[in-house]
Formats: structure tokens, sequence, C-alpha cells
């Protein structure tokens, strides 16, 4: 295995030459067809003829001069080939609102897919039928805002990360649509203030990046699109069309000022098991949010108090016999605008390191090349990553921390990009300061990389050194990152180096891992289907990685084979296999493992998914080896268009010599009934059990554990942040001849409005 592993990578080092070969053996195929692929499209807009309501109808004279832009390419499944249904989009613009509507044709409209469902809620959301426009205000080619409706008017807003290539659906952006379902299809009308954007500060003529497209789904999921995508390009952004024609664009004040008031309580029992719940005090928090766009293009967000409350519990995740910390998505409002002028290689910007702040404030903002970034935070709470090699635990410093970020990159060229970053957190007896450059650089359209450097400087509370093991007084460390992609249509290959001295740290960040030399790489080969062929895509490709510590030892290495097919009914299949060695506090094991993912959505109303994985593992508590076994299943149900109904459920099981060490069980479920776009109900349930055998530990442990957790929620919004929310959760705890007991309850409120100016 370990011949095999030095022979792969030795290949994977060699991608960048290999693409480069690759690329000059496909010039000629591409150059006889370069014919018919269209220059990229352009278009004209003019201000609107008359006033605009928002609607749906499309009969005032404005929508009759407005500019019109067809939809003529299928970009998936079908490779730009003529889509099953015509789309039209008309596009015009006041002073101060940017308006699109879309004609969306269908020759069966009964069988149109339209849920009602929360706002941004995009798992389910992308199974609907839809429509969107994606936007490049600054036509830098780097980052696009996203907006998109479906036939009942339900809003998606996000962003688009050209140079990470994924989108990101927690921006939030007050705007106004309708939408309705006619004889022939079905119509959506937008209207965007200028005021939720970030464009140039000119006088001149705008010219900005604009896609316009449409999501069909049926036996598959048609992706339709205005412009022509080469999937020999990496770059999305630089083959959108270009609209041009803004001029005179005003934001007006572009003021949000947001009061908060949040009311909660919670009883807790007065003593396990059998004491009672206590009340608790109602605590009534008032705070303040505040977003001024200081220029069309530079926003400045304040909050005093501010509510950081989430109404949304986290996907529960399987916490046992694990080495390293889990990470959890950030979700408040104040850290999700402009959260891309932070992303760096190296993830050395977490916000929710951020966990319960008095006050907070972010700038962020573009002028031509420069973007900057920064916020600043004091903190009643400083939680930690405590990383190794070997494992990483959470530790947490009751003490206030001043919390800053500060970040510059400047455009270079076309399309790639440098960057400055610094993030510091200072408290009694503790620091934490990070600072470096970063990089990327696109070659063409199919080839880039990533670089990046970063210095730490560190110094913790004696007592937390001395209790985790940490070097006394202050300690320094240095991170790179150096990574390759090349993308085309039938080749992807990466390859990444990593080197991470041992007494790194980037508290600000979620760096879980240090004391590491990394290098691994990946090869895969894509085979695309035409409209008629039993696939849609195939894909089949090996991954390699190597890591070893500081001092050279190897501590990881490995081999996966991997294997992928997009199929009918918008199916989904992966299968990985995987060889690999572990060192795990001064033992090699010789581990594997087997792993199938499948996904399949028969109809508008159902979506399956299983994932079964069978390994040689390790058992991290006892360190020894042992036998894994995990399947988890998920199964959505959408009942009419106002019930959701989602249920999951994973089961882990871990043997060693002498039986069964643990099974562990998680089930979780959530159901939703919508009474409109702005109005819900939802209940969530988490319950997971644990069933040891005690003699078969090293350490002390529960035979049994039990935790049920109850959140049930009423929500009302207007717009994303003027709400109303009203909601309960509970926590349950049992263990071994100790039943499941009630061991809290809170009650909150919460309501804030928007005041736009």
């Amino acid at each position: 295995m370990i011949r095999i592993a030095h022979t792969c990578l030795l290949l994977l080092l060699i991608l960048p030459v290999a693409a480069t070969a690759q690329e000059a053996a496909e010039s000629t195929a591409a150059e006889s067809t370069a014919a018919e692929k269209p220059g990229l499209r352009r278009f004209e807009v003019s201000e609107a003829t008359s006033d605009i309501r928002v609607d749906a109808v499309l009969d005032e004279p404005a929508w009759a001069d407005a500019l019109v832009i067809d939809l003529p390419w299928e970009w998936f499944p079908g490779d730009n080939v003529t889509p099953p249904v015509a789309t039209e989009c008309l596009v015009t613009y006041s002073k101060r609102t940017l308006y699109v509507a879309f004609r969306a044709l269908d020759p069966e409209p009964g069988k149109i897919r339209a849920h009602l469902m929360d706002r941004d809620n995009i798992g389910s959301f992308s199974q609907d039928d839809h429509v969107g426009i994606q936007i490049d205000t600054f036509d830098a080619e780097r980052e696009a805002l996203q907006f998109r409706s479906n036939p009942l008017g339900v809003q998606v807003d996000g962003t688009f990360n050209d140079v990470k290539g994924e989108e990101d659906f927690a921006w939030d952006a007050i705007w106004d649509n309708a939408a309705r379902i006619t004889a022939d299809g079905y119509v959506v009308e937008m209207a965007v203030p200028f005021q939720q954007l970030r464009f140039p500060r000119t006088a001149e003529v705008q010219t900005w990046g604009f896609e316009a497209f449409r999501n069909y789904p049926r036996g598959d999921r048609h992706r339709i699109s205005s412009k022509f995508t080469d999937r020999d390009s990496d770059c999305t952004l630089c083959q959108e069309n270009k609209v041009t024609g803004f001029v005179g664009l005003t934001p007006g004040l572009n003021l949000e000022v947001v009061p908060t008031v949040t009311t909660t309580r919670t009883d807790q029992i007065e003593s396990f098991p059998d004491g009672g719940l206590a009340e608790g005090d109602e605590e009534v928090e008032p705070g303040l949010d505040v977003r001024w766009s200081i220029t069309p293009n530079t926003a400045l967000n304040a909050a005093a108090n501010p509510d950081f409350s989430q109404v949304e519990a986290d996907a529960a995740q399987l916490e046992v016999n694990t080495r390293f910390a889990l990470f959890f998505p950030e979700k408040r409002p104040l850290f999700l605008e402009g959260a891309d002028f932070f992303e760096t290689p190296i993830q050395a910007v977490f916000t929710r390191t951020v966990a319960d702040p008095r006050w907070a404030a972010k700038l962020t903002g573009k002028e031509g090349p420069h973007s900057i970034g920064a916020f600043i935070a004091e903190d009643d709470v400083n939680n930690l990553i405590i990383a190794s090699n070997q494992r990483s635990f959470l530790a947490q410093l009751d003490d206030q921390v001043l919390a800053s970020v500060v970040r510059y990159r400047r455009d270079v060229g076309a399309q790639s990009t440098l960057g400055v970053l610094y993030t510091g957190r200072d408290g009694t007896g503790y620091h934490n300061r990070v600072a470096g450059l970063d990089g990327f650089v696109r070659f063409n359209q199919s080839n880039s990389i990533k670089l990046q450097y970063l210095s730490s400087d560190t110094e913790y509370p004696e007592e937390l050194a001395t209790a985790a093991g940490q070097p006394e007084g202050s300690f320094d460390g240095d991170a790179i990152h150096l990574s390759f992609l090349h993308r085309s249509r039938a080749w992807v290959a990466t390859a990444e180096y990593e080197d991470i001295d041992r007494d790194f740290r980037a508290d600000s960040g979620f760096v879980p891992r240090v004391d590491l030399r990394s290098l691994n790489g990946m090869l895969e080969y894509r085979i695309w289907g035409e409209r008629d062929d039993w696939y849609r895509r195939v894909t089949f490709g090996v991954f390699a990685e190597r890591i070893e510590d500081q001092d050279g030892l190897v501590t990881d290495e490995g081999v996966n084979l991997f294997a992928t097919m997009n199929g009918p009914l918008q199916s989904f299949a992966d299968l990985t296999i995987g060889d690999r060695e572990e060192l795990f506090l001064g033992e090699r094991f010789d581990t594997s493992f087997q792993e199938l993912f499948y996904q399949i959505k028969p109809t508008g109303r159902a979506n399956l998914a299983f994932q079964v994985r069978n390994a040689d593992a390790i058992d991290f508590t006892n360190v020894q080896p042992a036998e894994e076994f995990s399947f988890t299943t998920a199964l959505q149900f959408r009942l009419g268009r106002h019930v959701d109904w989602t249920l999951q459920h994973q089961i882990q099981t871990l043997d060693v010599d002498g039986g069964e060490l643990f099974e562990v069980n998680l089930a979780q479920t959530e159901i939703v009934y919508q009474f409109n776009v702005r109005t819900f109900v939802r209940g969530i349930f988490q319950y997971q059990t644990i069933d040891r055998d005690p003699s078969l530990y090293t350490v002390p442990v529960d035979g049994e554990d039990e935790d049920l957790f109850t959140q049930l929620l009423f929500s009302y919004k207007i717009n994303p942040r003027t709400v109303l929310f009203a909601g309960y959760s509970d926590n349950r705890f049992g263990f071994d001849d100790i039943s499941l007991t009630q061991i809290d309850r809170t009650l909150f409120l919460k309501l804030s409005y928007a005041f736009l100016f």
C-alpha cells in the first residue's frame, strides 16, 4: 500500500505539467469547434419608462420597453443544447431599483413543482421550478450576487465566489418579488433596491456581468441559462453576459436601523435526577443593529448587545470516537454580509469563535481593484481549539476577549488576487495574533493556483497551558498552503501542500490540526452523457495523501479510489474505497474503508438518500484496532404545498477484540407547516442513544446514555431582518438506570424591525 501511495503522489506532483500537455493535445479539437461557441453576449438596458408595481402581471409600459434576454442553452444535463422549455428575462431599472421579470413557459403547467417554504431553504428550493439572476456588479469576474424566486414567490438570495467555485446562501438582502402560475407556465417579477447592492462609485455608464437562469426539474433537473457554458473552463463569471447602460444609480442614504428585543426564560433542574425544574428569571435583552452603506460599495455594520441567539438548531453530528473538533456553519446575520472578504485557503477566520459579544462592528468595501474587510468585537467568552497532530479539543476561558480581523485584497490582472490578513484576540494573560499573505493566480480558464503564508504569536494563561500541555509564555509558529487546480471538460486534477508548525494557532479561525506537513492530490476523469443516455455524468478518480509531523515522522498515508454517477430521476451515486496507514499515540494502524452514498428524487414530493460505510478503523479512546460500521438514511416528504417533513437516522457500531465496544443511534426529524411565504411553524426533535460495554474500556464509562432535544418555533418574517420568533426548547438526559429526565426548558420571544432610510 505504501508503494502505491508513493507512486500516486509522484504522479500527482507532475499534474501541472500533464495538464498543460493535455491542453496542448486538445487545442486542435478545440479549434474545430470554436465556431460553434458564441462570443460573450452583450446587451444594453435602459431606464424604466413608467412606474412598476411588483405583482407578477407585467402590464406596465416599462415592461413593454424593457430589455429582453432569452435563455437559449441547457448546460446540464445537456451540453449547451436547446432547452425543453422557453424562457425570457426582462430587465430595466429606475434610479434606485433594479427590476427583473421572467416569463417561464411550460407545455404542462400542471406539472410545475412549487412549494411554500422559508426563504433560503436551498435544499428544498432547488427541487422546485425556479428562476433567478446572477449579477457581477463590478464586472470583476470574482464575486457575484444571486436572486431567485419559485412560482409561489419564495425567495432565495446568496453569493457566488468564483475563486472557490462555491455558492453561499447565508447572505440576505431586503428585496421584493411576486410570482404566479399561469395557463402556459409562470411569471416572476423582482425589484432589488440598489441600497442592497454594492456597485462602482461612478457617474459613468456601468457594465455588469449578468446571467439569467432557470431550474426545470422533471425526470432530470434541467439547468437553463442565458450564457453559453464551456465545460473546458473553470471560470464561471468570465462567461457571463454583459449588460451595459446602468447610469445615474443612487442608493439613497442606504441606512438600516434594526432594533431588537429578545426575551428568554430558562428553567433548570434543581438536582439530577429527582429534583424539579426551578423557574428561572425572565431576561429582556434589547439590542441594536445598524447597517450603513457609506458609499455604494462600502458598508459599515455595527451592533450593540447583538442578539446572537440561533432560532434554528444546528444539525446534530455524531461525536463518539472522533479525533478533531467538529465544524458548524455560521448563521448569524452580522457576520454573513461580506463573509467572502475574509475567506482564505487556510481558514484563519471563523466568526463562530465570537460567542457572546457586548458589541461588534464590521466594515467591508471595494474601491476599484481594492477590497477591504475588518471587524472588531468585545466578547464575554473566549472559545479556543487546542490543536495538535494527533487530536484536538475545545477549551473555554470565562474571560473577556477583544477580537479583531483586518483583511485587504487586491485584484491583479483579469482574474487573480493578492491579499493580506491580520487577526488578533487579546484577553487577560492571553493573546493570539496571526498575520500573513495569500494569493490566487488563474493562468487561464482551466489552471489556477492558491498560496498562503501565515505566522502566529500566542500566549495562554498559565493554568490553561499547564492543564492542556501547551507551551508556557509566548510561542509562535508558521503555516504555508500551496495548491494547484486544473479543471477541463474531461479532467480534474488537484495537488495541495500544507506545512503547519506544531505551535501555530489560529484562534480566530478553524484549524483543528497542526504539527504537520501534508501533501495530497486528486486526478479525476469525467464522461458526459448525451440527452438520451441512461447516465448524465460518470467520473472515475484517485486521491492520495501523505502527512508527516514536523519531525518527519509519517502519521497518515493512504490512497482512495472513487467513482460517481449522475443518473435518471435526479439520482446520484458515489462509491469510494480507501486504504490508509495511521499513527495514533505512538501506535501504527492499517485502516481501510468502503463507502457508498446514493440519492434519488423520484418525484417533486420525495427525496431519498442513504450512506453506508464499513471500515477497519481505530478505537481512539482505548487505542486499539476496531471494526466500524455506519449507516445513514434520510427521507424528505413534501405533503401538498404546505408541509415539509424530513427524517434522518444514523447508526454507528464499533467492534473490538472481545465484542461490541459501542452502538450509537442518532435520530432527527423536522416537520414544517408553511402557512405562506412569511409564516411557518416548525418542530425539531433530536434523539441519541449510546450503548457501551464498560468492560471493554480502559477508562470508566456509563453503559447507556440518552439525549433528547426538542425545539418548537413560530416564525413570521416580513423580510430577513423584520421578524417575530416565538419558541420553546428543552433537553432531556438519562444514563444507565436513570431514565430520560428533563433537565431544562427555555421559552423565548424575539422581535426585530428594520427601518430603511
